[in-house]
């Protein structure tokens, strides 16, 4: 008699996406971030109203005691204003990235044939497009105002790509604060402890030569400082080269210290 043994196929290991595939579902991810704002209006607010508020109400506000006339002040301000609302804004990403962590959305990803990279490069693409939004709706409400550019299309431009670059490697240490926290609210937490104070020692909203002594010695080295102020050189006018190499500097050291840590922190997580 003869006995038969069935022996079993080894299975084929799954497949990895190309780069190709991994830029269709980054692109493909970051669609679904963008249009989850219209169930998320309060995020629509976030990077439209407040910083227009911010504007209107240091511009005639404080603007006069500060410039001697909101239009003298709105030039000074609007590019740290600019500089803010791009900070606050990276925070979205940990909050978004620890949203969907809790909610098990990285996990229904694992299942798919998608690449492990897309998820959290699809959020940081659409908080990029997010950021180019909040800029050009500043720039707007400021032309209404009374500014104007001081060094045209090519300053604007400029400005532009060094802001993104900038908020892109910023957005890195709010994506390990969104792996490490238990909970969205505590991103946005963070973000009130450390940008606010950031920002409020910078010359964002005041002249460094209006500070204490003791102060213009952090503000001078402040991060948030030198951006501006390359922002400002950029789209007013005054010194380019100094404040936008030092920024892209900052930029990178923010990016090769946090980069790594965020994604083993995520790879510990999921």
């Amino acid at each position: 008699m003869t006995t038969l043994t069935a022996t079993a196929s080894p299975v084929a290991p799954a497949r990895r996406p190309g780069l190709l595939a991994g830029l269709r579902h980054t692109l493909t991810l970051a669609w679904r971030s963008l249009v989850q704002i219209k169930h998320n209006p309060m995020e629509l607010l976030d990077l439209s109203v407040q910083p227009v508020m911010f504007v209107l109400l240091f511009t005639y506000v404080f603007g006069t005691a500060i410039s001697g006339s909101p239009g003298t002040y709105l030039k000074f301000a609007l590019p740290g204003i600019i500089v803010q609302t791009a900070l606050f804004a990276t925070m979205t990403t940990g909050f978004g990235l620890n949203q969907d962590l809790t909610k098990g959305v990285f996990d229904r990803l694992r299942a798919l044939p998608v690449a492990r990279w897309a998820p959290l490069a699809g959020r940081i693409v659409a908080d990029t497009v997010k950021q180019a939004w909040s800029l050009a709706l500043l720039l707007g409400i400021g032309m209404i105002l009374g500014f104007r550019l001081g060094n045209g299309v090519a300053g604007l431009l400029g400005a532009l790509v060094l802001l993104l670059v900038f908020s892109l490697a910023a957005s890195w240490i709010s994506v390990l604060v969104g792996v490490l926290v238990s909970e969205p609210d505590k991103v946005q937490i963070f973000g009130f402890m450390v940008i606010f104070p950031l920002t409020f020692t910078s010359n964002v909203f005041v002249p460094t030569d209006q500070m204490p002594s003791w102060l213009q010695h952090w503000v001078e080295v402040n991060p948030v400082t030198i951006l501006a102020d390359a922002l400002r050189g950029l789209l007013v006018g005054g010194p380019v080269a100094g404040p936008v190499g030092q920024s892209l500097l900052w930029a990178a050291g923010i990016l090769l210290v946090f980069a790594p840590l965020s994604v083993r922190a995520l790879r510990r997580r999921v």
